[in-house]
C-alpha cells in the first residue's frame, strides 16, 4: 500500500453523515462479515468509515484494514471509537480519488453512499490490479442492474467478463440508521481468475454490445440474421432467446463468437 497523504488530495470537510445509513447492530454487522470469509491473511479496504462498527468487525477478522472516509466529523469520531486498534489506518479523503494498490491480493467491504454507487463500481471493477473479492452494500435496483437480473443491460454483461456476481443478504430497511426509503442487499464480486475474453476481445466484445443493445441481436438492423444466431445457438447447445426478448450471459458471448467469425475482421 502507498501512503495515503499521495493517493489523493485531502477532502474538505463537507458533511456527508445525512447522506449515508449506517448499520450499527453488531450480531447483523458479524453476520454480513462471516459471509465474506475473511481471515487474518487478507488485506481489507474499507469504503466509509462511518461510526466504525463495521470497520471494527472487519479488523477483528482481517489482517489488515485500510478505512477512507470522507466526512470530517465522522472520520474523527471513528478515530476516537476505534483508538488503539493496531491493524487500521483511517484514511480521510475521496474513495473516488483513492489510489488502490497497484500489486498484491486485497479485499473490499464496505456499506456504500448510494449515490455514488457506479461511480464506485466502476472505479473497484476497472482497476488495473482489481481486488479479489468485493462486498457493496447497495439499493437493491442497482444491484439487479448490474448483476442483469430480470435482463441483462450492458452494464452486466461487459461485468460478466470478468466478474461472478451474486446477491448475498437481503436486508430489512429497518436494519439501516436513518431508514433508508429504498431496499437494501449485500452483493458479492468474485474476480475470475481467467476472465472469458482476452482484452482485445473485450474491446470488441463492448462495441458488439453497445450496437446490440442499440439495433437488436437479430433483424434487418441486427448484428446477425434470426438464421445466424438460430445456428449458433444450436451448435452451441444453447436455447434461443426468450420471447420476451431476455438472453442470457452466455446466449450473448456465443452470439458474439457467432458475429466475430463472420464479421470481425470487417470492424
Amino acid at each position: 500500500m502507498q501512503k495515503d497523504k499521495k493517493q489523493f488530495k485531502i477532502a474538505d470537510r463537507t458533511p456527508l453523515a445525512n447522506a449515508q445509513n449506517f448499520i450499527t447492530d453488531r450480531k447483523l454487522i458479524e453476520r454480513i462479515v462471516r459471509l465474506g470469509g475473511i481471515d487474518k491473511t487478507d488485506t481489507v479496504i474499507e469504503i466509509g468509515t462511518g461510526k466504525g462498527q463495521l470497520t471494527g468487525e472487519l479488523c477483528r477478522r482481517s489482517g489488515y484494514v485500510y478505512s477512507v472516509e470522507l466526512d470530517r466529523r465522522l472520520y474523527e469520531h471513528a478515530g476516537r471509537r476505534l483508538a488503539g486498534i493496531s491493524n487500521l489506518k483511517l484514511i480521510c479523503g475521496d474513495f473516488l480519488r483513492y489510489a488502490l494498490p497497484q500489486r498484491g491480493n486485497y479485499k473490499v467491504f464496505a456499506n456504500i453512499p448510494y449515490f455514488i454507487t457506479t461511480q464506485i463500481v466502476d472505479k473497484l471493477t476497472g482497476a488495473p490490479n482489481p481486488a479479489s473479492d468485493i462486498w457493496l452494500i447497495m439499493e437493491k435496483g442497482a444491484a439487479k442492474r448490474f448483476l442483469g437480473i430480470g435482463r441483462e443491460t450492458e452494464k452486466s454483461l461487459l461485468l460478466k467478463v470478468r466478474w461472478e456476481m451474486e446477491i448475498r443478504y437481503y436486508f430489512r430497511r429497518e436494519d439501516f440508521h436513518p431508514m433508508p426509503a429504498v431496499d437494501s442487499v449485500l452483493v458479492h464480486f468474485s474476480r475470475k481468475e481467467t476472465p472469458d475474453l482476452t482484452p482485445k476481445e473485450y474491446a470488441a466484445f463492448r462495441g458488439f454490445v453497445e450496437k446490440a443493445m442499440k439495433y437488436g441481436i437479430c433483424g434487418r438492423a441486427g448484428m446477425l440474421t434470426k438464421r445466424q444466431a438460430a445456428a449458433a445457438l444450436g451448435r452451441a447447445g444453447l436455447p434461443h432467446g426468450h420471447r420476451d426478448g431476455v438472453t442470457l450471459y452466455i446466449q450473448w458471448l456465443c452470439l458474439f463468437r457467432c458475429w466475430q467469425q463472420l464479421y470481425g475482421r470487417r470492424h
